[in-house]
């Protein structure tokens, strides 16, 4: 069998269906969301940085005399570098840990934005955001499995995705300070900003026990215990009682991970479904709201102050789709969130392509719209994905499934810097069928997930 990493010995059955059983009957602490909170400043950094090239090219691209193509590769290369360091990451995590694969890709990114800080010219800002999307592209998914390992299966949803609000919460962050910092202090201190986690890395792996569900699956027992009765200890600390007794739960085969875990029968299905989602969702997400800065100046000829302000305007309806997905998903469930959401992006897309992309205000009402739907797929895919895949492979099955948000947010705005060259009309309808053709095959074919057991649905 053609395993994924090295696993030190088989896995104890017996004290993975423990493990389990415990972290089921513990309820959210505040030591959950203190970790929460830690592994939350990351991904706030990681959606800053990852935004803050989208408001620093309208003072570049006339600065350093910057054509469509020339921005397109600037947007693209970063998102190349977040190709790869999600697969990177993704297998350092199964094999090494969640945890110190988190510091690792939280230091990459933090001092590579430094770099980018330094950037004499468009070559060497090139190389600097290339290897800053390294540390980018590993973060998020690592956390994103990491905090659904630490929580039991009721209420699940709700507590995952107020963590994951902290990506769109970091993105807004990027067009609040853009605004100010840019025309003030200059591009490059955007870049000083996104190089505090830095500080971060360097206590990150004091301050969080590995995950016991990670750390089970691969053999390691005692360290398991030992991070589970942390885990319990601080949560009886912060609630003032004791913990019931753990229910049983239904065993998991324990075996190693393999690509059986990703393509095999039970799970090809959702590989492919999720995929999808997360390709369709980023196209749309970040070919065109990684552009509207530069379109709103460039094409409309709107001032500095006012593309910014547009661009902020996106990211604040963006932010209130991830809230209304964070307290609902655990009653609507996955998949009847997800197949409405791609229906609301492909209908506002729609829309402004029958309209007519003709004047800014247009454009910013209707992709705002678009851009409040499909930031609900951007922060569930999250959720769901983790959900998909058994503790022994959930690492790089996550991480596999966020190439394609790499790909996506590649293609989509070099797509868009060729395109408007037919006119902005285009570009929107084109992002419109992607959208309502990724609506059906999520209806269609989804598995829903809500409110069950992570084992119990990958076994």
């Amino acid at each position: 069998m053609l395993t994924i990493g090295n696993t030190p010995r088989a896995a104890n059955s017996a004290m993975v269906d423990d493990v389990v059983a415990r972290i089921e009957r513990l309820p959210i602490s505040s030591w959950h969301v203190k970790a929460r909170v830690i592994i939350g400043v990351a991904t706030f950094f990681d959606a800053f940085d990852a935004l803050a090239i989208a408001f620093v090219l309208p003072v570049l691209a006339p600065l350093w005399k910057l054509g469509a193509p020339q921005v397109g590769l600037m947007i693209s290369i970063g998102y190349l570098g977040q190709l790869g360091g999600a697969l990177l990451f993704g297998w350092l995590a199964q094999r090494y840990g969640l945890v110190r694969a988190m510091v690792w890709s939280v230091l990459l990114f933090a001092l590579m934005s430094l770099g980018c800080a330094l950037a004499w010219d468009y070559q060497s800002l090139l190389a600097f955001r290339l290897l800053q999307g390294i540390g980018l592209g590993g973060e998020v998914p690592i956390a994103a499995v990491y905090i659904s390992e630490i929580t039991r299966a009721k209420g699940r949803g709700r507590f995952v995705l107020l963590y994951e609000l902290v990506f769109p919460v970091g993105l807004v962050a990027a067009g609040v300070l853009g605004r100010w910092v840019i025309p003030h202090l200059g591009w490059q201190y955007m870049f000083v900003i996104g190089a505090l986690p830095a500080v971060l890395a360097l206590f990150m792996q004091r301050l969080l026990p590995e995950s016991p569900r990670w750390l089970a699956a691969r053999g390691r027992d005692a360290e398991a215990e030992t991070a589970l009765a942390y885990i319990e200890h601080e949560t009886e600390q912060a609630t003032g009682k004791s913990l019931p007794p753990p229910a049983a739960v239904a065993g998991a085969a324990q075996r190693p991970a393999s690509w059986a875990d990703l393509f095999g029968p039970q799970y090809l299905r959702r590989t492919l479904v999720v995929w999808v989602i997360w390709f369709a969702a980023f196209l749309v997400t970040y070919g065109l709201t990684v552009w509207l800065p530069t379109i709103y100046r460039t094409v409309f000829k709107l001032s500095l102050e006012q593309s910014l302000q547009y661009g902020l305007i996106t990211q604040i309806a963006g932010l209130l789709g991830t809230l209304t997905c964070a307290l609902t998903i655990d009653r609507w469930g996955r998949r009847p969130w997800f197949a409405l959401a791609f229906t609301g992006a492909a209908a506002a897309l729609g829309a402004l392509w029958l309209i007519g992309a003709d004047t800014p205000q247009v454009v910013l009402l209707m992709v705002s719209i678009a851009f409040f739907f499909s930031s609900i797929l951007s922060i569930g895919v999250y959720l769901y994905t983790p959900e998909l895949y058994p503790t022994r492979a959930r690492a790089i099955g996550v991480s596999a499934a966020t190439a394609w948000l790499r790909l996506a947010s590649m293609i989509g705005p070099g797509a868009v810097g060729m395109m408007m060259v037919g006119g902005l009309d285009k570009v929107f309808l084109a992002f419109g069928i992607v959208a309502a053709l990724a609506a059906v095959i999520t209806g269609l074919f989804a598995v829903e997930t809500k409110g069950r057991i992570l084992e119990e649905v990958s076994p």
